[in-house]
């Protein structure tokens, strides 16, 4: 009897396999760019700080943006030129040094407007005393000594805000209005000091007037003390001469 032949199996060809695609490399995230308000502050920063050191004439467009490593156009496009960009500064340089909210907080607690006046005259004898000053303060001393062209509008944006809210404080003290002339020397009378002694060189300070730098407390106290006499002796001296006019 005939063997049964096996049936060889055959293999069943494997698919092809079809090469991958190569990958295509993944392209590095770029840095998140600043939007335009952060660029623009750190320009004023830079610039102030370099306003500062240098001077408006010596600080240049070019030198500013590649510090704060921004685009050379930066300045003009921020801030349209380099005189605006140092008025900005000017008037962040004034509210580094004194802030018109800085001030209203500092009295807000208090009904009384000498207590407020107080409060302030203390304050303000504390700048002329600080050892940490921001860029703000050289660069306001800067502008003192030598005025440029960006005064008038420091003084409408920065200044005139601030002295007419000392001038009602003041006038509210001496019982008069704060746009007479009186009260208008009583806010020199007050303040210029501070602004004096802001100005004077340390060590000339501390070389002329020892006792000065060594207790800056009893500085302010006694200051207090000597410009709110004074301003009660001009407040009976306009209250006699209006009483003698009636």
């Amino acid at each position: 009897m005939p063997t049964p032949t096996k049936k060889t199996a055959t293999a069943r060809p494997k698919p092809s396999r079809q090469p991958e695609p190569p990958r295509q490399p993944t392209a590095p995230k770029r840095a998140s760019r600043p939007d335009g308000a952060a660029t623009r502050q750190l320009l004023l920063e830079t610039a102030g700080q370099l306003f500062a050191e240098r001077g408006f004439a010596d600080a240049t467009s070019k030198e500013i943006c590649e510090r704060a490593g921004t685009p050379m156009a930066s300045v003009n496009y921020h801030f349209g030129s380099r005189e605006a960009l140092y008025e900005a500064a000017l008037i962040e340089a004034h509210r580094q040094v004194v802030g018109l909210d800085e001030l209203a907080a500092l009295v807000a607690s208090f009904a009384d407007p000498r207590e407020r006046l107080r409060a302030l005259l203390g304050r303000f004898v504390g700048f002329s005393t600080d050892t940490g000053t921001p860029w703000g303060f050289m660069l306001m001393l800067r502008e003192v000594l030598s005025p440029s062209n960006a005064i008038p509008a420091l003084i409408e944006k920065a200044i005139r805000p601030k002295a007419a809210f000392l001038l009602k404080t003041i006038g509210e003290v001496l019982e008069l209005n704060p746009s007479t002339p009186v009260v208008q020397r009583a806010l020199m009378f007050s303040v210029l000091p501070c602004i004096v002694m802001m100005v004077a060189p340390v060590r000339m300070q501390a070389a002329l007037l020892p006792a000065v730098a060594k207790d800056r407390e009893a500085l302010a106290e006694d200051f207090v003390r000597f410009v709110m006499a004074g301003l009660d002796a001009i407040a009976l001296a306009h209250r006699s001469d209006a009483q003698a006019d009636n």
